[in-house]
């Protein structure tokens, strides 16, 4: 039976006192054990809660920080002290759009606090400073921008009555997840040494597609992609040195994929279009379906060749992770792009044509440009992976 966080608070109607010492008096303690709430009786109002694998707490008057998953609210974590923290670890890099809390004694004070989000549980990112209602026992939800997230974390700042951290219940609001079948579908992060996960190559020279140790965003290989004015290996527009796979998306595939992405320091700026990621159509002609590019200082996703659905400014010299969720369809009404940006979901789903009818599509990775640029320009790709759900490319 699904678990969720709503007390009836005719229930908790006997309004609890705070004890001077080391542990904060429950409003629930002298309730009869025929009492205690079941998960029938809660709810997570406007949220989908996402379950957490494991939680920490920054300290505890032995009122743990597992009571807050066990779906009753005549039980919590207490400790004392403005900062104090509880931490859920969801298990996984999950799409975390709020929380939904349930105070202890949630209406007789209100509560000040922050919420924050990590990828690694070392760098915590602030997304929502606020306080609670002091009308209600019930979980309350406190919405932000959706974002991708393996932790979040609760900072207590102080409530109106005392410095008591306490919280009966809490749950991360996300996005279920989904799967058109698991597993990892392909890798092609240079692991072993050369480019043999890729299906082939078009570059004048070996150089310009190199497999590197340094840089690299994860293991021990990414690939230096660099192109000189003139470098043009299959005699068509602009130059270009690219990496293809023949991913083959069919009408109505859907699959995530994961990369990572850097600009050289000295890496060109030029009013025109540089593209380092695009899937390409199996027909001739045409923009491809779906291409990510620099223009000057910004980099873009445009699909069909003309509309484009995100913007970014362009950084040099970083690492930028990329986790782009695909709906694939000329239909558009059928086909979405997804998209995670540097950890945070920056694209919601956004319907339209992704490929075009009677086609299939494939990947080309690497630089591919306006044939009037003259600098030569250098980006790294490194930690290629497709998959069938998010948790597989994570």
């Amino acid at each position: 039976m699904k678990k969720t966080l709503l007390l009836v608070e005719a229930v908790f109607a006997l309004a609890g006192v705070a004890a001077c010492g080391g542990s904060e008096q429950s409003d629930a303690d002298t309730l009869d054990s025929t009492l205690a709430v079941t998960a029938d009786a809660l709810s997570t109002p406007n949220c989908t809660p996402l379950t957490a694998s494991s939680v920490i707490a920054s300290g505890n008057d032995g009122n743990g920080p597992q009571n807050t998953l066990d779906a009753q609210l005549a039980t919590r974590w207490s400790n004392q002290g403005k900062g104090s923290w509880i931490d859920f670890d969801l298990g996984s890099t999950r799409t975390v759009s709020g929380a939904s809390i349930a105070w202890h004694q949630g209406n007789q004070r209100t509560n000040n606090f922050t919420l924050s989000t990590s990828l690694d549980g070392m760098v915590y990112t602030p997304v929502y400073t606020g306080t609670s209602s002091g009308a209600t026992t019930a979980a309350e939800t406190y919405a932000f921008s959706a974002r991708g997230a393996r932790r979040m974390r609760i900072t207590f700042q102080g409530n109106s009555q005392n410095d008591w951290a306490s919280i009966a219940e809490a749950r991360a609001c996300g996005v279920a997840e989904t799967s058109t079948g698991s597993g990892v579908v392909w890798r092609g992060d240079f692991e072993t040494g050369s480019r043999s996960q890729w299906s082939s190559t078009q570059m004048v020279n070996a150089d310009r597609l190199q497999v590197v140790s340094s840089p690299t965003r994860q293991g021990t290989y990414a690939v230096k992609v660099t192109v000189r004015q003139g470098d043009n290996p299959i005699n068509a527009s602009g130059h270009r040195n690219e990496l293809v796979r023949m991913t083959n998306e069919k009408e109505g595939d859907e699959f995530f994929y994961k990369w990572s992405t850097m600009f050289a320091s000295d890496f060109p700026s030029a009013k025109t279009w540089q593209l380092f990621t695009q899937w390409h159509h199996s027909g001739s002609s045409g923009s491809p379906p779906v291409e990510f590019y620099v223009n000057g200082e910004t980099i873009y996703l445009r699909l069909q060749g003309s509309t484009v659905v995100w913007s970014t400014p362009l950084v040099r010299g970083q690492w930028l992770d990329f986790v782009f969720h695909v709906k694939w369809s000329s239909k558009s009404n059928v086909g979405f792009v997804e998209l995670y940006y540097r950890g945070n979901l920056v694209l919601p789903k956004r319907y339209g044509a992704t490929m075009y009818s009677g086609q299939t599509n494939y990947l080309k990775v690497g630089l591919y440009r306006n044939s009037t640029i003259a600098p030569v320009g250098v980006v790294y790709h490194d930690a290629w992976v497709q998959g069938r759900s998010l948790a597989d490319v994570q």
